[in-house]
């Protein structure tokens, strides 16, 4: 699909002066207008936030709903939050961030109830949403970034984080590894029922048991000193462990640190994965094996997801990306070593 930063590119401006010539927003020069719309038709260029029939109607503004409670990881939020502003910005809309109690449901219907945003965006979902009820009653579209427990009639995208946690332990399963640990998000995400946090617990869980493996999972809050707990907590409780998958991108690097410092060599003695951004897993000092949270390819699609239904066109109910693993320093073949 041509984007208006292609477009941009090529007649050699600037993506707003893109949508000023096409919109007739702004006065444009007509030298410029003319190498805009020659571009645009030299590319096939469909303006989205386009249907200018439309736009005395439209606000131009998509509202992004992400509660900011507690043992949310803030920079991997920003992630999707940045991916989805740029892309929303190739479709000639703003995006409003709403967070805390405007991200609840009563924000929700104020924000709805009004000409403020032309459609609506939700993170943070839980398996028992209690957005649901309203967000299946708003005339406004919507996008949720993962998906409740009960999905019908509403359009769902996220990464298959049960996939994602069934196929660290068939990593780990392939490397001869018997006795594993998934070190989880903090108490308080599996408490409010989160939904992805829930899945690769599921995934993990399945996968250890088609597989034969002893498992445990322990939740962690996001502090160092956490991390050294469940590290110690780990080695009393399961000393065979050669394993460990981690779910919580504030502790990753914290938690190496602890079972190094407990005589632990990664990889020799442990084989660490993860679920979280590659560039974390990637610049870490032992460069950790890891399932990438593709936030940028996720906010890319929900918003593509949201012009489609303005546009008054039918869109997947469920869009699943599968998990793609990329193997790293911090995995190795299982040895057996007295500790």
């Amino acid at each position: 699909m041509v984007k208006i930063t292609d477009v941009a590119r090529h007649a050699g401006v600037s993506p707003s002066t893109v949508s000023y010539a096409l919109s007739g927003k702004r006065p444009i020069s007509e030298e410029t207008r003319r190498r805009v719309e020659e571009a645009a038709r030299t590319l096939g260029y469909r303006p989205h936030a386009g249907a200018r029939a439309l736009a005395s109607s439209r606000s131009n503004v998509l509202a992004l709903v992400v509660p900011l409670r507690a043992g949310i990881h803030v920079p991997v939020v920003m992630q999707f939050a940045v991916s989805v502003v740029t892309a929303a910005r190739d479709h000639d809309h703003d995006v409003l961030l709403l967070t805390q109690e405007e991200g609840g449901e009563e924000g929700l219907r104020r924000v709805a109830d009004t000409a403020l945003v032309d459609a609506l965006m939700l993170m943070d979902v839980q398996l028992h949403d209690p957005r649901m009820p309203l967000l299946r009653s708003l005339d406004r579209p919507s996008v949720m970034i993962g998906f409740p427990l009960e999905a019908d009639g509403l359009t769902c995208i996220d990464l298959d984080f049960r996939a994602a946690g069934e196929r660290c332990v068939e990593h780990l399963a392939q490397l001869g590894h018997r006795v594993v640990a998934l070190v989880g998000s903090p108490p308080e995400v599996y408490v409010r029922g989160t939904a992805f946090a829930q899945r690769v617990v599921q995934g993990f869980t399945a996968a250890a048991d088609r597989a034969g493996l002893a498992s445990a999972v322990h939740p962690c809050e996001a502090t160092p000193a956490a991390a050294r707990r469940v590290a110690e907590r780990l080695l009393r409780e399961q000393p065979a462990l050669t394993g460990v998958v981690v779910h919580n991108e504030a502790v990753l690097e914290p938690l190496v640190a602890a079972f190094e410092q407990l005589g632990l060599r990664v990889p020799g003695d442990l084989s660490v994965t993860a679920i979280c951004p590659d560039e974390l897993a990637a610049g870490l000092r032992v460069p950790v094996t890891s399932v990438a949270l593709p936030s940028a390819e996720i906010g890319e699609r929900a918003v593509e997801l949201l012009m489609r239904k303005l546009d008054g066109e039918t869109v997947p109910a469920a869009t699943l990306l599968p998990p793609a693993l990329t193997r790293r320093e911090s995995t190795a073949p299982r040895t057996v070593s007295p500790r």
